[in-house]
């Protein structure tokens, strides 16, 4: 089995931040132009996005199926099929969030929280992550969306939303990834990376 590369060894790759401007400050996004010193000492910029964190949450029936959603996202043109996802408010832990986001899109409530793992999918010019989370013993009641949020929810299983993944219906890189985990968890291949989070019936 292949290795991990020494972390010791991460310095010679590491750029070095200098100076830092603010490009546009917006009330979601913030865009960053930062000037670094790269590793041979030379100088560079680099333009990113700075976003708060978001977490995505899995829905599990008893039976395996799975709560998706529909939803129309502005930059691409078109109605993506997802699951429930949301950005962290300002000190806002990822399972808070996790379960306000579940609730307020879907209606539905949880008994139980797996933390899965982070993912971070756009390193490139973005300093967003996604936390993960399955969330099991679910408990239907009324959706709370916000304002200006439009969304329909359906529930499917993991067989079709593979076959929705080969065609490119679904395309959205967090429920891909969130779909790859669900299957190694069902087939028992995996285990969660986190410890799981029970939620009283009287918080339910």
């Amino acid at each position: 089995m292949a290795q991990l590369p020494d972390h010791d060894h991460d310095a010679s790759l590491t750029e070095t931040r200098i100076g830092s401007e603010t490009v546009h400050e917006g009330s979601f996004l913030h865009v960053k132009r930062d000037t670094v010193r790269l590793p041979d000492g030379k100088l560079a910029t680099r333009e990113y996005v700075q976003h708060p964190g978001a977490v995505m949450v899995i829905p599990m029936f008893d039976d395996g199926r799975v709560l998706l959603e529909r939803q129309y996202r502005y930059p691409i043109g078109r109605v993506m099929i997802e699951y429930p996802a949301g950005k962290l408010d300002a000190d806002e832990g990822a399972l808070a969030c996790a379960k306000r986001e579940l609730q307020e899109e879907t209606g539905y409530t949880a008994r139980e929280f797996l933390f899965l793992t982070r993912i971070h999918p756009i390193i490139s010019y973005s300093t967003e992550f996604i936390d993960l989370f399955l969330a099991r013993g679910l408990v239907e009641g009324e959706p709370a969306l916000d304002d200006g949020e439009f969304l329909d929810t359906f529930i499917t299983d993991v067989p079709q939303m593979f076959e929705w993944i080969r065609t490119g219906e679904i395309s959205d890189v967090k429920t891909i990834i969130g779909t790859m985990w669900l299957e190694k968890l069902l087939s028992g291949a995996w285990q969660p990376a986190g410890e799981q989070q029970s939620t009283p019936a009287s918080d339910a």
